[in-house]
């Protein structure tokens, strides 16, 4: 079940103020949306404000949550906040390495004056959100001949980090299971991805997925090919890798997002089999929309599809790439109202 947990005084989650805060922060991006309950029920909410904050630029969480209620029309009162986060809480913090500062519940409630502060995961989030889309909001990646199913919907993506979750279709709400699939032991499948697995095993007891399909592990790859190939690393920074790998202008760059590009898929394939996620999978995160032409060009779905007899399974479920935007905060805002925490 998607789990949150509620700081503050008891509080109906049904009937929350007719508008509340929702905020989506990762290790980068902190995205924070005004929203109020929609009565047609089409989506849980409407956005009336959003913003999106560079977490680098700001000292806290507390300060970018200041400065967007600060910038709310004159007497518009909040008292309840709903924050999508990767990581957990533990007393008074969210503990999360990839964010860039920590993050004290009780200096939020206290610095806006708000009743309640619901922390919940935020891939749980984003994968809660994808049922309120249409395929216009996205791009296939895969596509099926046979009409998608009703099931487990699989949402992953690489960021800062690589989360997963899973949408499990119910009434009178969904569900959302919350994983650390990324936390899972990289497996290899091919040459070249055994001697990468090598050079990442020289300064860590153990390799998982996501020290490949990050930004930080985009960089990892490139350095381990760097030195495959005998050549000198010229890039620093995930960004650089990208953008290099996007336009062609190094080498090891474009190899490393074919490496990423490949395992990706097979990991999104073992995923689906793991989860029965006849639903489909939605790709998100901040690095797969900056190089969807790579990916569509890739051996993704040659991966994706390699896993034997369950291949016919896997013809059957689509791949499609979404936007991440304001799906963080809708699906805040949705979990928080469908009163799925504890207190």
């Amino acid at each position: 079940m998607a789990q949150a947990v509620v700081h503050g005084k008891a509080q109906s989650a049904r009937s929350p103020e007719p508008a509340f805060l929702a905020a989506d922060v990762g290790g980068t991006h902190a995205r924070i949306g005004l929203v109020s309950p929609r009565p047609d029920g089409r989506r849980p909410v409407t956005v009336l404000e959003y913003r999106r904050y560079a977490c680098a630029e700001w000292p806290s969480l507390t300060a970018v949550l200041k400065d967007f209620v600060g910038q709310l029309s004159a007497g518009t009162r909040v008292e309840h906040c709903a924050v999508a986060s990767a990581g957990y809480v533990l007393g008074d913090a969210i503990v999360n390495d990839n964010l860039p500062w920590p993050v004290s519940i009780r200096d939020i409630r206290e610095s806006l004056g708000i009743s309640s502060l619901a922390v919940i995961n935020d891939f749980e989030a984003v994968a809660y959100a994808t049922q309120f889309m249409t395929q216009a909001d996205t791009v296939a990646v895969i596509e099926t001949s046979a009409p998608q199913v009703a099931g487990p919907v699989l949402v992953m993506g690489p960021g800062t980090g690589l989360g997963s979750a899973v949408l499990l279709p119910g009434k009178p709400h969904a569900t959302v299971l919350a994983t650390e699939a990324g936390q899972v032991s990289l497996a290899p499948g091919n040459e070249l991805e055994i001697e990468i697995l090598r050079w990442l095993a020289r300064d860590r007891a153990y390799v998982s997925y996501e020290h490949a399909l990050s930004g930080p592990g985009l960089l990892n790859l490139y350095n381990a090919i760097c030195e495959v190939r005998g050549t000198t690393p010229k890039l620093h920074m995930p960004a650089e890798v990208t953008l290099s790998a996007v336009e062609r202008t190094d080498a090891a760059a474009v190899e490393a997002l074919n490496v990423f590009c490949g395992l990706l898929g097979s990991f999104v394939g073992d995923l689906v089999l793991l989860y029965g996620a006849r639903g489909g999978v939605y790709l998100a995160g901040g690095i797969l929309p900056q190089i969807r032409d790579l990916l569509l060009s890739s051996t993704f779905a040659e991966r994706y599809f390699n896993k034997g007899v369950m291949r016919p399974f896997l013809q059957q479920v689509p791949v499609r790439l979404m936007e991440h935007g304001q799906l963080g905060v809708i699906g805040a805002a949705g979990l928080y109202l469908d009163g799925q925490h504890t207190h």
